[in-house]
């Protein structure tokens, strides 16, 4: 499986959160891009996104002063990052349940960004289709309910529905897990520790 790392953009154009929105548009329309990476104002404050989206539809739609408001105003943060190590698979279902198009991949510092372009230009899905395991996507809907915990804080309605999904995953899990208990699970035991890798035996990792 491809990575975020394999197929993100390495050029990353940021910008300041107290620059003007217009300063903002100015930057995208050099670039040719639909979204800045808001730098931290700290170690330990979190990156944040600007998109056209959110230009237009708070700015340009309200007739507000493009050259007057700051970015601040109308960024999103904390935004939804994406580890590099983060499988396609993984960041797809993350974009699709979350609805953004676009992340920053992130670990320790500012790698790349990775978007929806990326995955179908760039991605192998087409060629190796891979199907998730049921760990795999317990894995995946852990990582999207942290995700959208951060960005959308603890208590949202966002936050409670993503562990929702979560705990019926880890239900689903220990019912198969119940299932293939029995007289042949020694047996299956033995073969998956001298075969770790093989796909049958992903239902035995903890």
């Amino acid at each position: 499986m491809m990575t975020a790392e394999e197929i993100m953009t390495r050029d990353v154009v940021t910008i300041r959160g107290s620059a003007t929105v217009a300063d903002a548009v100015a930057l995208m329309k050099a670039k040719n891009l639909r979204s800045l990476i808001v730098e931290p104002r700290s170690t330990d404050d979190p990156y944040g996104i600007v998109s056209e989206t959110d230009i237009v539809y708070k700015v340009a739609a309200y007739g507000k002063d493009p050259k007057v408001m700051r970015v601040y105003e109308i960024m999103t943060k904390p935004c939804i990052v994406v580890n590099p190590e983060l499988g396609v698979e993984y960041i797809a279902r993350l974009f699709a349940n979350t609805g953004i198009r676009r992340a920053p991949v992130i670990k320790g510092s500012l790698l790349g960004i990775v978007s929806v372009s990326d995955i179908l230009r760039k991605s192998d899905f087409v060629e190796k289709p891979r199907q998730l395991f049921i760990e795999d996507k317990l894995e995946a809907a852990r990582e999207e309910a942290r995700a959208v915990c951060a960005a959308q804080g603890e208590t949202s309605q966002a936050c409670a529905v993503a562990w929702d999904a979560v705990e019926e995953l880890q239900a689903e899990v220990a019912d198969r897990r119940v299932a293939t208990s029995g007289t042949d699970k020694s047996a299956m035991a033995a073969y998956c520790a001298e075969n770790p890798d093989a796909p049958e035996c992903r239902i035995y990792e903890d």
